[in-house]
């Protein structure tokens, strides 16, 4: 097929990959535009753009499609269909209309559960026992178009958004090809009006760790933001994120240090951190990490 690829994250990469091996003519890549990024600020191309030009496909990068230009521009592709992943940025109906087919969307979640831009971190912190990927037809609104394909993926005790990351690429990478073999044969099957949920942005604040909330509720909170924005706590006004971590049966007064390999007292029970990290620094595992930055039993956390 003649396509139009919009994505911008890591996670849609795999279905560039996927698309371009399959021997799909993609006309174009739109992407977010270069932004300013690292210590230095300096201007960072997204993950889709680096791929594209590495693949040598045409990028296009508008801030958004309000301009008429940028949709004329679009609509002159004569594209039979648009596959979105993770682009980040909202399509109105005329570039909606534009592809022959329509656009397809790569969503990570079953919808109509957890529409929106973090699903994978809210399945996760939600203590969902499962989460897939819909690949579905975009109508305007958010995420409320019918779905075409879906796979479903466990999510075990250890998941971490980067982990489940990582597989629901692939899968929606997979699906994708599959559903443009025989786009016209597949069933439209609309969402439910039951069940909906919203997967908001995270806030820095709203991953700040609260000691005393259960360890089941902690130990979600930072597997599903791992590893960004990244589960945080302060200790003498350095902030430390937790990247990894594992449920305890011990028990103390909450956010209290209670043995020597990190063991963090919660309400009833306790989490043991597995991996932390300091601004600036690379990631460590706890007895790495305790040697540089005690932390020894009997210390309160927050």
């Amino acid at each position: 097929m003649r396509l139009i690829f919009m994505g911008t994250s890591e996670f849609s990469v795999a279905a560039l990959d996927r698309l371009y091996k399959a021997g799909h003519d993609i006309v174009c890549v739109y992407t977010q535009p270069p932004r300013p990024a690292g210590r230095g600020k300096k201007e960072r191309c997204s993950p889709v753009h680096i791929r594209a030009n590495f693949l040598e496909l045409m990028v296009r990068h508008p801030t958004s499609f309000q301009s008429q230009d940028d949709q004329k521009a679009f609509s002159a592709l004569h594209a039979d269909v648009a596959v979105v992943a993770a682009y980040g940025l909202i399509l109105p109906q005329t570039i909606l209309d534009a592809p022959t087919l329509g656009c397809l969307n790569i969503h990570a979640s079953l919808l109509p559960r957890w529409r929106g831009a973090a699903p994978i971190h809210r399945a996760i912190m939600a203590g969902d026992q499962e989460t897939g990927v819909c690949i579905m037809q975009m109508l305007a609104g958010l995420d409320n178009g019918p779905i075409l394909l879906k796979k479903t993926l466990p999510i075990e005790a250890n998941s971490t958004t980067a982990t489940l990351h990582d597989h629901l690429a692939e899968i929606g990478a997979s699906l994708i090809v599959l559903a443009l073999e025989d786009l016209s044969a597949l069933p439209s099957n609309p969402q439910s009006s039951v069940g909906v949920t919203y997967a908001k942005k995270i806030k820095k604040q709203e991953a700040l760790i609260d000691w005393s909330q259960s360890a089941e509720e902690v130990d979600r909170k930072i597997r599903g933001l791992s590893p960004f924005p990244g589960a945080w706590f302060e200790h003498k006004g350095v902030r430390i994120k937790v990247l990894e971590s594992q449920l305890n049966q011990a028990s103390g007064v909450s956010g209290l240090v209670l043995d020597d390999a990190l063991t963090v007292a919660c309400q009833p029970e306790a989490v043991q951190l597995m991996r932390l990290q300091k601004a600036g620094r690379e990631s460590q595992e706890t007895q790495d990490f305790l040697r540089g930055n005690p932390l020894p039993p009997g210390t309160i956390l927050n």
